[in-house]
């Protein structure tokens, strides 16, 4: 596919809203991964995921078919918090049932053979007292797939010597975001410590200071914005937004609220991606805030990372294309 001109942001502020019939017109052709440039990357995002029910099956189900329709293997797989819902009924540790029922047997090897980059959401904190720890230790196995270096780490996706695209993953289980007491047991939630937000916050500073490939992604589960029930997350806004801006992050991927979305807001920079239709209850969207698409639908989000454009598709629980926009290295965005 021949990559598209550059769409000033000016110019696409003025177009993004048209009808959501003219968005889809090219969603269902065979051109709906973009960018065919040889050593483009194929990723797909879920958020909000581990229930280990039918529609998280549904969902696994979609990505096997889509990539199987469209004759690709995906790289990687981006888990974008939220990994298990509830308490383990055989209590959560490296050895519990719930890896095989929610994660290895879901997203089997044959079918996703890729790393799995995972982060933690509030769920995993506070369904299972230490889920966070059990979460890190099987990290640790010898040939799990399952990603988790640390509660916030970097990678970078490509050659090694050339990377395409540096992603920074991120804890936002702030204690002001995701800790306090609960409101129904009136119990400590579980969330970051004051002194790894820091730590984290100083070490973030640092990694978007330092060299990175031409596109840099963050990933985190709880929104800096978005149109969902839970709305904006007011102190990521403060503390990560105006570093998001300053250092020119393309695109922020998250999870949270159970739907899809895309956001552009006027002045900035960075995309806004949630993904959060991988398999928990969908909630209706409680905001009037314009933007490119959002809906209450469980389904799943491909992104194509080539040498000069990523390109996002979100798509439901039966992969059928619902939303596609690509992202230039100069932050230029196009919905197409």
């Amino acid at each position: 596919m021949k990559s598209p001109a550059p769409f000033t942001r000016r110019r696409a502020l003025k177009t993004l809203f048209c009808s959501s019939a003219s968005l889809s017109l090219n969603l269902g052709s065979s051109s709906i991964l973009g960018a065919s440039e040889e050593g483009a990357l194929d990723l797909l995002m879920i958020g909000d995921f581990g229930t280990s029910g039918e529609a998280q099956r549904r969902v696994a189900a979609a990505m096997k078919s889509f990539c199987q329709e469209k004759g690709i293997q995906p790289d990687s797989l981006l888990l974008l918090g939220d990994n298990f819902y509830s308490a383990a009924k055989d209590g959560f540790s490296t050895k519990s049932a719930r890896w095989k029922n929610t994660f290895e047997d879901v997203y089997p090897a044959t079918d996703f053979p890729g790393p799995c980059w995972a982060i933690l959401g509030n769920h995993d904190y506070h369904d299972n007292p230490g889920g966070e720890k059990v979460q890190l230790d099987y990290a640790k196995n010898a040939g799990t797939r399952w990603k988790m270096p640390g509660k916030w780490y970097r990678f970078d996706l490509g050659p090694a010597a050339l990377p395409m695209a540096t992603v920074i993953a991120l804890d936002s289980n702030l204690p002001k975001v995701s800790g306090g007491r609960d409101k129904l047991f009136g119990k400590p939630r579980g969330s970051l410590a004051e002194r790894e937000a820091k730590q984290q916050h100083e070490w973030l500073v640092g990694e978007l200071l330092s060299k990175r490939a031409p596109f840099t992604l963050v990933m985190a589960h709880h929104p800096l914005y978005s149109n969902g029930s839970h709305g904006d997350t007011k102190t990521l806004v403060e503390q990560w937004g105006p570093l998001f801006q300053e250092h020119q992050v393309h695109a922020y991927l998250c999870g949270h609220d159970h739907d899809l979305q895309h956001l552009e807001l006027e002045g900035l920079f960075t995309s806004f991606i949630l993904s959060g239709g991988g398999g928990a209850r969908t909630r209706k969207l409680g905001s009037d805030r314009k933007m490119p698409y959002g809906d209450d639908v469980h389904g799943f989000t491909h992104l194509r990372v080539a040498r000069d454009e990523l390109v996002f598709t979100h798509l439901d629980a039966s992969a059928k294309p619902l939303h596609r926009f690509t992202k230039r290295t100069d932050g230029a965005f196009e919905v197409i």
